[in-house]
This record gives C-alpha cells, sequence and structure tokens, in this order.
C-alpha cells in the first residue's frame, strides 16, 4: 500500500490491484482501492476501482464505488457508479446512482432505518389479519 500527499498537503493511500488484505483498515485519510479486501473499512474517503472486491462494511463521509461489495455500506456522500455490484444495505445521506449499477440490499438515508412496514403498529396488523379470515 503507499502513501500519497497532494498539493493541499492532504495525504491518501492507494491499495494496488495486485494487493489482497485481510483484515480491518481503518484510515485517517482518502483512500483509494483496486486490490481485494476482506474485511470492514473506515475511512475519510474512498474511491473503488473497477476490479476491486470488497467484503465487508465501509463506513466513509463519501465513497465513490465501481467494484464488487458484500456488506453493509454507511456513507454521507455516496456515488455509485454503473460497473458497482452491491450485496447489502445502504445507508447515505446524499445518493447517486449510475444507470447499470446493481444494489441487492436496502437503501435508506440516514434516520430512516426502519422500513414503513416496521413502523405499523402490531395491533394494526393483527386486526388486518383477523379481518382478512
Amino acid at each position: 500500500m503507499a502513501t500519497t500527499r497532494s498539493g493541499s498537503g492532504q495525504s491518501f493511500s492507494v491499495l494496488g490491484g495486485d494487493l489482497a488484505i485481510k483484515g480491518d483498515i481503518s484510515a485517517s485519510s482518502d483512500l483509494h482501492i483496486d486490490g481485494a479486501v476482506d474485511g470492514d473499512i473506515t475511512c475519510e474517503s474512498l474511491v473503488q476501482g473497477e476490479t476491486s472486491r470488497i467484503t465487508g462494511s465501509i463506513s466513509a463521509k463519501s465513497a465513490r464505488l465501481s467494484g464488487h461489495i458484500e456488506g453493509s455500506i454507511t456513507c454521507g456522500q455516496l456515488v455509485i457508479l454503473k460497473s458497482a455490484r452491491i450485496t447489502g444495505d445502504v445507508h447515505y445521506d446524499a445518493l447517486t446512482i449510475e444507470q447499470g449499477a446493481i444494489v441487492d440490499g436496502r437503501l435508506s438515508p440516514y434516520g430512516s432505518t426502519k422500513s414503513a412496514a416496521a413502523q405499523v403498529p402490531s395491533e394494526n396488523v393483527l386486526i388486518l389479519s383477523d379481518a382478512a379470515e
């Protein structure tokens, strides 16, 4: 993994396509992943390459995803590109999905972690069930 400083003094780390990491990654800087990660990722900003494969949860302030992900995603500004294949729930503040991207999971904005069906009081559901019999 390489760490580089940009002209503004901020650093970012790159996990090349020939690398595979087994374990959690926590970065206080930006992270670019082209390789494979089997573990949870926490960082400021994440850019995922098309050939990248991540198995684990992702937590970032911003992310631009274009590879395969199996796990939950919690992100402020999230962009899912057309080559992305995501299996897992996605929690976001702002979301952009390109046509062609595949998300197999629940999409929910921050503050909306329950589905509409789960918010219906159980006694109302029971009354409806009894009426159908």
